[in-house]
């Protein structure tokens, strides 16, 4: 099994150099996973479910995965193929805004990836494609090295803290808590979460801020 000091899985051969002539690649095992965890979520992702769907061991995968940590790193990577990456514009904060609007579609595809870019960020081939058209997006914007990569993070970041907020609210328990909100303002002991919900949307959905929050966060980064 794979130990911490051990390279990343792209830093390892697609195969274990002993066993039988490859069957299997990373990328079908991985396809596999992630279709099994948009389908059931990502505690059902192990060797076993995995190899199954494959019609084949488990055994037989740790000749290419080496652990269930490598899979989920595969996973990850995996989702940042789906970009679509054009030239850079000119207009920075108009390009990484639409880097945005896909990650956001891209996790809500994924329900299980929110999580994952918050708990365990990946950065694997595809990634680095993803990172490189960041710079290259930021190319002529001032900022130094080390606040464009904050920026990169920061954009996967706020983006899966959205989603993940956007899925909770689709949940029973938030409208309850936002009716025990309306409950508290109207008793009117706390003024300024009072005026809060008076300034908000009266009924419906509340107004989608995602494009106002991340341009001031990115520019307030970026400086």
């Amino acid at each position: 099994m794979a130990g911490q000091n051990e390279p990343v899985i792209w830093m390892r051969p697609e195969q274990a150099a002993v066993g039988r002539p490859a069957e299997r690649s990373r990328a079908e095992i991985t396809a596999a996973a992630v279709e099994l965890a948009d389908r059931e979520g990502l505690d059902a992702v192990s060797m076993r479910r995995v190899a199954s769907a494959l019609g084949t061991g488990a055994a037989s995968l740790y000749r290419y995965v080496a652990t269930r940590d490598d899979l989920l790193d595969l996973m990850t990577d995996s989702t940042a193929s789906e970009y679509d990456l054009p030239a850079a514009s000119g207009d920075w904060k108009a390009d990484l805004l639409a880097i945005a609007h896909q990650a956001r579609q891209i996790m809500r595809r994924h329900p299980w990836l929110p999580a994952m870019v918050m708990s365990r960020p990946t950065l694997g081939p595809h990634g680095i494609d993803l990172l490189e058209h960041v710079l290259d997006v930021l190319a002529d914007h001032p900022a130094g090295p080390a606040r464009k990569f904050e920026a990169f993070a920061l954009l996967s970041g706020l983006t899966a803290l959205f989603v993940q907020n956007e899925m909770a609210a689709a949940d029973t328990g938030a409208a309850r808590q936002a009716a025990y909100l309306h409950h508290v303002a109207a008793a009117g002991d706390h003024p300024r979460i009072t005026a809060l919900l008076a300034a908000s949307p009266p009924h419906g959905k509340p107004r989608d801020r995602f494009d106002t929050v991340l341009a001031r966060t990115l520019a307030g980064v970026l400086g």
